[in-house]
């Protein structure tokens, strides 16, 4: 499978498995020189190849590419090892780590590839100005980070990689919230 058949799987998956919405989320995979980005306003349900923008670490993001381009461009320049970035928005997740600014999952799966998940916090109008240095240099040192109220972000060698990680994530987070919810009974 190409590296943009691959993006376009993956996509779908984070839509399809309610990480994301229609038009949210977005992803980007090294395929040689070239980082292939899902283009801005992207709908996971009918984007096709064609449509992946590609962008270059020396020249920056191509013409329509996600709003996220630059972070991650930011990503790949400050680890040449990384193959693929990925950005959702699992409910979970994002309603577990409003107020806090360190998430511990509570899971053994959780903990095991997590001992500690960095929430950072962005003001909302400065996220674009803001994101790609603070979100690239958190993952430089962890497999996953999220931006408060916003989404979560994974970067790893490769698609499965990050969207394990990011399934994981979510997973630790619903149940953390249904322990939650139990407790209160």
């Amino acid at each position: 499978m190409s590296a943009k058949a691959e993006l376009l799987q993956y996509y779908r998956w984070l839509r399809q498995y309610g990480l994301n919405d229609s038009h949210s989320g977005n992803l980007s995979v090294r395929d040689g020189h070239t980082i292939w980005v899902t283009p801005t306003g992207a709908c996971a349900d009918t984007l096709t190849e064609d449509e992946l923008v590609a962008c270059d670490l020396e020249h920056g993001p191509g013409t329509g590419a996600s709003l996220d381009a630059p972070l991650h461009l930011a990503c790949y320049q400050k680890n040449p090892e990384l193959g693929a970035v990925m950005h959702s928005h699992g409910p979970y997740t994002v309603g577990l780590t409003l107020n806090i600014n360190e998430y511990t999952p509570v899971d053994f799966e959780g903990q095991y590839y997590f001992p500690n998940v960095p929430i950072l916090s962005i003001p909302y109008e400065r996220y674009v100005e803001l994101a790609p240095e603070m979100v690239s240099e958190s993952l430089k040192n962890h497999k996953i980070s999220v931006v408060q109220g916003h989404g979560v972000y994974a970067a790893a060698k490769n698609l499965n990689l990050a969207y394990k990680w990011t399934c994981s994530l979510e997973l630790s987070a619903k149940t953390d919230t249904v322990r939650r919810m139990v407790a209160k009974e």
